[in-house]
């Protein structure tokens, strides 16, 4: 029997009323694998449309160590009490390989942040997502817009895998990186440096200070080599100290003039319409995948695939035409 979960208009109307309880109640509703809920998910979704896409949406990654959370929780905390705005953290947790559940727990880790009522904070499980992003934090930026939340800060798990997957639904990238660990540029793939809008080299403070000016200079020497951008923005580096502080409002403020560079270039509109079909052709290949797996023998015949490319008595690519070949038998 299918679940109860209550109307889509009862969904909508809460958080529009940015009502906490339904608000995680419609985010949980939105990342749910169990197909009696998607039908409804869809309109909740297209209940807060009308409502979304006025908040500035920042994207964060960053090298192990670097201080994410830390960051976010001051960058949040300056937007609260300085600025008397409100922020949303999707803060996008690996998942536990035996539960498939967030395992870093970030309300704990931003716990004055957290505390805040004008705070919102959603830890999510990428329950193996490459790009370190949900399947659903599109839908999850949607619903905290329309609960009212002008600033939406994306946390990635910071490994690496294919950071075009949040710079795909954000307006700005940040990438965080740390000083005095090595050698600034080793393991940053070129392809993350060019997709960033702003370096910032955290834990600039105490006898760490001039380690952090170095890394600064390296990294914004670095970026010099890579090819002007379109957008008439160029990428600035700077150092900062979430622990203290400083250099955190120096931040908020470049992403603000980053917007307004891009809205006078006319390239803000532009992201935004790209961001909506990459989720438009996101949603294709999820329901397409979605419908395969719900063909008749499709389970069986890809089980048995499995076992046949694990036991090394087929190869992937055989054993995965099999199974197209006579996924409608």
């Amino acid at each position: 029997m299918p679940r109860q979960r209550g109307s889509a208009q009862h969904y909508v109307d809460g958080i529009t009323a940015c009502d906490r309880a339904v608000l995680a109640r419609a985010i949980t509703l939105v990342e749910s694998e169990h197909p009696s809920d998607a039908l409804l998910a869809q309109e909740v979704i297209e209940g807060c449309l009308p409502f979304s896409g006025r908040s500035v949406r920042v994207g964060i990654t960053g090298v192990p160590g670097a201080g994410k959370s830390t960051f976010i929780e001051a960058l949040g905390t300056h937007l609260i009490e300085v600025r008397g705005e409100r922020v949303a953290v999707l803060s996008v947790d690996p998942s536990s390989q035996v539960s498939g559940g967030s395992i870093l727990g970030d309300k704990t880790r931003m716990e004055r942040l957290g505390a805040d009522e004008r705070a919102f904070i959603r830890p999510s499980p990428t329950r193996g997502q490459l790009g370190g992003v949900t399947r659903h934090t599109r839908e999850a930026i949607l619903i905290c817009e329309a609960a009212g939340f002008g600033n939406i800060l994306v946390e990635t798990v910071g490994v690496g895998q294919s950071e075009t997957a949040v710079r795909g639904m954000t307006d700005f990238f940040l990438l965080l990186m740390l000083a005095g660990a090595g050698d600034e540029l080793q393991g940053i793939k070129r392809g993350v440096l060019e997709l960033v809008d702003l370096v910032a080299v955290n834990k600039a403070d105490g006898d760490n200070r001039a380690r952090a000016e170095v890394a600064r200079r390296e990294l914004a020497n670095a970026l010099h080599l890579f090819p002007a951008s379109d957008d008439g923005w160029t990428p600035p580096v700077v150092t900062c100290s979430a622990l203290s502080g400083e250099g955190v409002p120096m931040i908020w403020d470049l992403v603000r003039a980053h917007r307004g560079v891009m809205q006078t270039s006319g390239e803000f509109a532009k992201r935004r319409a790209r961001q909506r079909v990459e989720w438009l052709h996101d949603l294709i290949r999820q329901t397409l995948e979605a419908e395969f797996r719900r063909r008749p023998g499709v389970s069986s015949r890809l089980q048995e695939a499995e076992l046949a490319v694990r036991q090394g008595a087929a190869d992937p690519i055989s054993a995965a035409a099999r199974v197209f070949r006579n996924a409608d038998s």
